[in-house]
């Protein structure tokens, strides 16, 4: 781990004009990340990981960003504070503790098993 000064975050701007956001992706408007240079999420090493850890620890919509990702699948990047390798195994748990077919319940019809 770095024990000297943390990488310092290089702010982009960027002005982008939006007609009409849908309400699900809302909460990037609200991203600590925004206005920060993309290739600060992006990294090529574990140090790279940890300065965007840092962002997304103040982030207010880590948990949405987050979902995000695992939703859509994004293998490259940090997002909600994640790394590559964490959504995999968050993925990977998740599958481990969904219902199989053979555990769920049979159905009633009418007061009767089926």
């Amino acid at each position: 781990m770095n024990q000297g000064n943390p990488k310092a975050v290089r702010i982009v701007e960027v002005e982008v004009t939006v007609e009409e956001t849908p309400d699900e992706y809302a909460w990037m408007f609200h991203a600590r990340c925004r206005g920060i240079d993309p290739a600060e999420f992006f990294p090529s090493d574990g140090t790279g990981v940890e300065t965007a850890q840092r962002v997304c620890a103040t982030c207010s919509v880590t948990s949405e960003c987050l979902e995000y990702a695992l939703l859509n699948r994004i293998e490259h990047g940090v997002w909600g504070g994640a790394s590559e390798r964490e959504r995999r195994r968050i993925l990977r748990r998740r599958r481990d503790l969904a219902p199989r077919p053979a555990d769920v319940a049979p159905q009633q019809v009418l007061g009767q098993q089926v």
